[in-house]
């Protein structure tokens, strides 16, 4: 490092490293007398020696000491320490005293480097000042490789960062590589979604993302979130400069530094993560939450459902059934109450499952379902219903009010999930609790008023698709208007002869002055078809779904608020999201945020142009809809600062120790020394890293 480097060097360090050392001994040497009492400890620690020697060469030992200045605390090594090549029998990590020991159960392997990479797991144990990052890395034969792999892995559907997921290197680059071989080199990624792969030789490689369920280091089971890209990475190095800036407090920049540096490439890959459908089929359980339904649970869907065969019920008949939209889940209603009644249901079920080659063959279980709350319990219940209901008409009777002489019987639950004030584009949706036999249209009835009258206003119903006992009804709604919406007593009706009570709504639909119209012009995405954009609130909750045309959306009658903005490149044109397949090399679809929030105000339009191409992955989701935050970095808190300013200390990089009151000559003379001490510091870490 030439004297210009050097000078750099020191520039940048100097505010941190200066004021660490200059605060501990100086005022080491001014606390005698001040009523504040000692100074902090907040030097990190350092690190005296290592055996075998960092970055050492021809090593065959399996066991690794690092020796530091000071006692230290190792934090929670087993998810922040990774060690490379990727080890499959679990290193034993100790830190005890001044030293942190690391022993390595498999075998070396010849001509190889290792790094073991502490992250920032690293400090001092009384202030928990800490290290920094550190990475201690050998070598078994007689060069090192010093080339990184850097960049991020996001959730594919949501571009969240994901934290702790394993990227590895393979220089096979075959497909079957990943299912087969372990990682040749690998990292983790930190609460950010960032990773760093270290001691990579010069070469061609893939990378990969992997949730490692099994700990074999290589995708062999469905269930691991994995990630891939077909490019192939070629690690590389050069010169380059990075800006430090120097701050006179925390407000003003004191000076900008120019520092040169070493960068490693590539440092922005991005690898999406996504888990792929279970598309191997087993029986997971079956489950009878209320007494008159149960659900079988598969692990995947099927076009065949299951065929169930009573053994002590007669299942001729028996259900109303309603598969899930994947038909992975399927509940049966029981029409009987007597089957209803009945605590166990015994049953032979035959189903396409997967055996052990993945194939689908036909299989058969039998089981037995019971009901989570027996029919003696529900009697109880129901005999504590009705003789609370006697006991208040009694007390009318008496009291000379008036009162019912038959229980009534139960209604039909009919949940209105709509309110009062409508947008224009919005529909009634009517949930039910059980099975419907019959909706009675004709004792449905919309009027819109018109003047002073109220006017029957034709409207459409029907049954929402893919959602089970859902039902909308769709009206020809006009701004600023009044509806009334009246059912009839008995417009809907159950399997089991419930029917519904009479109710009546109001509604109004708002004008069109309260609402906003949004219009966005995609760029860049010619050759993405199908693109559905989503409206999303802070709690990334999609208001509104829109598919574009010619590469452009628009949202109506949006409230004023503020939103956000995701596209779904939707290849298969299904009107969702989908994941990815390895075995046919499929990609997740791809996924986009706008970076910014977007504020819709009342009459106004909002028009904006977006790229979603041009920003890099990583950068893309805002951080206030991002849930997977970043940690706060650890720091050293520099209490002593605060403290020096208090008594009339003050350190300027520019100008050296600077006072605002009288110093005595001892504190002037420690002063000095503590600038000095420090200065030497600085000199000693530049040429240490200089030598690395």
């Amino acid at each position: 490092m030439d004297k210009q480097d050097l000078k750099n060097y020191l520039w940048r360090l100097k505010g941190l490293a200066v004021l660490s050392v200059m605060s501990i001994l100086l005022f080491s040497c001014a606390r005698m007398g001040q009523p504040d009492g000692g100074w902090y400890d907040e030097a990190p620690p350092k690190i005296l020696a290592t055996s075998p020697a960092d970055r050492a060469t021809d090593v065959n030992s399996k066991k690794v000491t690092i020796l530091f200045n000071e006692f230290i605390k190792l934090d929670n090594p087993s998810e922040k320490v990774v060690v490379s090549p990727p080890q499959l029998e679990t290193p034993e990590i100790k830190a005890q005293g001044k030293r942190i020991s690391v022993t390595l159960m498999d075998s070396l392997k010849p001509n190889t480097t290792y790094t073991i990479d502490f992250s920032d797991a690293i400090s001092d144990n009384n202030e928990g000042n800490p290290m920094g990052n550190y990475t201690y890395s050998f070598s078994t034969g007689e060069a090192i490789d010093t080339m990184e792999v850097a960049g991020y892995v996001l959730e594919a559907e949501n571009l969240e960062p994901i934290k702790g997921i394993l990227v590895g290197l393979y220089s096979n680059q075959t497909d079957t590589a990943f299912t087969k071989l372990p990682m040749l080199r690998v990292s983790r990624t930190d609460d950010k979604g960032h990773f760093s792969i270290k001691g990579v030789k010069i070469g061609d490689y893939r990378i990969y993302a992997l949730q490692d369920a099994d700990g074999n280091y290589r995708f062999t089971q469905q269930s691991e979130k994995i990630a891939f890209t077909p490019e192939v990475i070629m690690p590389s190095s050069r010169p380059d400069v990075r800006q430090d800036t120097l701050w006179r407090d925390s407000l003003r920049i004191l000076d900008i530094k120019q520092t040169p540096y070493t960068r490693f490439l590539p440092d922005d890959v991005v690898l999406t993560a996504f888990t792929e459908v279970q598309t191997n089929r087993y029986f997971l359980k079956a489950e009878r939450k209320q007494p008159d339904f149960f659900s079988l649970f598969f692990t995947y869907g099927n076009a065949e459902l299951p065929k169930i065969t009573g053994i002590n019920f007669d299942a001729t008949d028996a259900f109303v059934v309603e598969p899930s939209l994947n038909q992975d889940t399927i509940t049966y209603w029981l029409r009987d109450t007597a089957l209803i009644n009945q605590d166990t249901l015994r049953m032979q079920i035959e189903y396409q499952g997967t055996d052990s080659l993945g194939a689908l063959q036909l299989k058969t279980d039998t089981l037995e379902v019971l009901s989570k709350t027996p029919y003696a319990k529900r009697l109880k219940q129901q005999q504590e219903k009705y003789d609370k209901w006697k006991k208040q008409q009694d007390k009318n009777k008496e009291k000379g009010k008036k009162y019912e002489t038959t229980y009534p019987a139960e209604a039909l639950d009919v949940r209105y999930n709509f309110s009062s004030q409508l947008a224009p584009d919005e529909n009634l949706i009517f949930d039910l609790p059980f099975p419907i036999s019959q909706c009675d249209t004709t004792k449905i009835h919309l009027y819109e008023k018109v003047d002073t009258l109220w006017t029957l206003v034709p409207y459409q119903m029907g049954i929402a698709p893919t959602q089970h006992r859902r039902y909308k009804l769709i009206g020809e709604w006009k701004p600023q208007s009044e509806y009334s919406l009246e059912l009839d007593s008995m417009a809907f009706t159950d399997i089991y002869g419930k029917v519904s009570k009479p109710s009546k709504q109001g509604i109004r639909i708002n004008a069109l002055e309260t609402y906003s119209t949004l219009i966005v012009s995609l760029q860049g995405m010619e050759s993405k078809k199908n693109c559905i954009l989503q409206l999303l609130n802070e709690g990334e909750k999609v208001i509104k779904e829109v598919a574009a045309t010619n590469n452009e959306a628009v949202f109506y009658y949006v409230k004023p608020s503020i939103y956000y903005l995701r596209v779904i490149v939707d290849d298969n044109d299904n009107g969702r999201w989908d994941t990815g397949l390895y075995s046919e090399q499929r990609q997740a679809e791809a996924v986009y945020y706008y970076t910014k929030e977007i504020e819709c105000k009342e009459k106004k339009e909002v028009r904006l142009t977006w790229s979603p191409l041009s920003t890099p992955l990583y950068k893309q989701k805002p951080d206030k809809i991002t849930k997977q935050k970043g940690e706060t970095k650890r720091k050293i808190q520099g209490k002593n600062l605060e403290r020096a300013k208090q008594l009339g200390l003050e350190y300027n990089p520019k100008n050296g120790l600077t006072e605002d009151k009288k110093l005595t000559k001892k504190e002037k003379k420690a002063a000095k020394k503590a600038l000095k001490a420090a200065k030497q510091v600085v000199k000693d870490q530049a040429e240490k890293d200089r030598k690395q």
